[in-house]
């Protein structure tokens, strides 16, 4: 008789991953209305620049944030393009930029049927006090972002969580 091996969708999480050199964007207090998206992913895809992670906040009077990720390297590129295209974004709208943060994911397919895993994730990061700047998830993947000085620590503590360093 053959003994069975687990399947794949018992391992929850399979791997962590960590992504350096990156950095948020956020346009803060722009109109909640059809177009803006369309106007500030536009701006950036002519400036031939790569995104990641896409924040928006939920709208309240009329007007929300909108954050997302990408190099570092490509920063400064990013922000001459929402310049030009910022006056149309909302009266209030204004650009904030930060370097030097980092993205860690956790991803299996096992995460797809079994409840929790953002929750042990974000309580590692919390009993190390890592702070969450952003989070993402997928069926199969959750990602923060973190300052990049704290990296490794997020990685070896959400590694540590999952049972990985085993």
């Amino acid at each position: 008789m053959k003994e069975e091996s687990p399947g794949m969708e018992s391992v929850v999480v399979r791997g962590v991953s960590l992504e350096r050199n990156q950095a948020k964007v956020t346009i803060d207090d722009v109109a909640d209305r059809p177009g803006i998206s369309a106007a500030i992913f536009g701006a950036i895809a002519s400036a031939n620049i790569t995104i990641d992670m896409i924040v928006q906040n939920v709208s309240f009077d009329g007007i929300t944030d909108i954050s997302f990720t990408l190099s570092a390297a490509d920063l400064a590129k990013a922000e001459t393009a929402l310049k030009a295209v910022l006056p149309g974004l909302g009266d209030k709208a204004q650009l904030r930029t930060q370097s030097s943060i980092a993205k860690l994911s956790v991803v299996g397919i096992g995460m797809r049927s079994h409840s929790g895993v953002a929750a042990k994730m974000f309580k590692a990061l919390a009993d190390a006090k890592i702070n969450i700047q952003m989070i993402s998830t997928s069926e199969i993947k959750t990602a923060v972002i973190v300052d990049e000085s704290e990296i490794e620590n997020a990685a070896r503590v959400v590694h540590t969580a999952f049972g990985l360093d085993a």
